[in-house]
């Protein structure tokens, strides 16, 4: 049995979902091959070659590969399927745009989002945003999954797997870059942060959001992050987002102030090792899964946090 784990990088480095998602691909068994696409993306390769457990780095160098399209890579991915019983990713933009492709041009059902690894063909996944967790078994020849990397711990370095060369496949049509816009930012990415403070729609303005959430979250070294409400309402841009339908994050330390705990909110956080609460409604979702509740304005807790560190 061998794995295909399409790797998520920067051409300079992985991200760190590739590693959380070889946790993954270990669990299920047999030889690990990670594969490397882009142009000069040999320091990429360099480093999955270093991660634990990785027998073999492939690494395709095409112009094609460049920005990460999703036609051409799943081009690439389904003319190396037939050595791999099992292909998957992070599910990152990369691999959610990826992978479905793939599974589409095999013809065989993508299992995605998944969070434990039963066997090497069955897996559980959340559904009904993270309410109940499906069990299930893939039947087909190939398997193709995305990883909810939240789930799984990184794997370490310790690794010298060898990198080989894969010829590209011709570059699709459907598709052409037209170009990307890059926030950039002193804080830590979301999805990678140790540290996250969100706040909640009951801070009640963008100025307000600024003015309290981000010199605690400077102060702390933490990403700021948002619920889908407080995004909705122009406090804070969508790249913040907390949940279901935006990050899926799990941090050392989670503190969610103003943010009452709708379902597809914690749907997107409660695998934090750590979490805070602050919110004035005794009766809120969110403290049903804090660590450590403070019920209190948060127009005065905050400020008082801010002075205390």
């Amino acid at each position: 049995m061998a794995i295909l784990l399409l790797a998520d990088h920067d051409l300079a480095g992985l991200a760190g979902q590739t590693a959380r998602a070889l946790t993954a691909a270990l669990q299920i068994g047999g030889d690990v091959h990670i594969l490397v696409a882009g142009v000069n993306a040999r320091p990429a390769a360099e480093a999955a070659s270093r991660l634990a457990g990785v027998a073999r780095v492939l690494l395709a160098e095409s112009a094609a590969f460049e920005h990460a399209l999703a036609e051409p890579l799943a081009d690439l991915i389904v003319s190396l399927a037939p050595g791999y019983d099992t292909i998957l990713g992070a599910a990152t933009s990369t691999g959610k745009n990826v992978l479905p492709r793939v599974a589409a041009l095999l013809d065989v059902a993508q299992v995605s989002d998944i969070v434990e690894v039963g066997s090497a063909d069955t897996f559980k996944r959340p559904i009904y945003a993270g309410n109940a967790i499906q069990t299930v078994q893939a039947t087909d020849a190939t398997r193709v999954i995305t990883v909810r990397t939240a789930s799984f711990a990184a794997t370490g370095e310790g690794g010298n797997a060898p990198i080989e060369p894969v010829e590209a496949v011709a570059e699709c049509a459907l598709s052409r870059f037209v170009g990307e816009t890059t926030a950039i930012s002193d804080r830590p990415e979301l999805a990678s942060a140790r540290v996250i403070l969100s706040g909640g729609r009951a801070l009640g303005s963008l100025e307000k959001f600024n003015e309290l959430i981000l010199p605690v979250a400077d102060k702390l070294g933490a990403a700021v992050g948002a619920s889908r409400a407080a995004v909705d309402a122009g406090y804070a841009p969508n790249d913040w987002q907390v949940g279901q339908t935006g990050k899926i994050v799990a941090p050392q330390l989670y503190i969610a102030v103003g943010i009452s705990g709708a379902i597809q909110h914690l749907a997107g956080m409660k695998d934090s090792k750590v979490i805070v609460a602050i919110n004035k409604d005794v009766d809120a979702p969110i403290f049903q899964i804090a660590d450590y509740g403070l019920v209190a304005d948060l127009f005065v807790a905050l400020p008082e946090l801010e002075k205390a560190l």
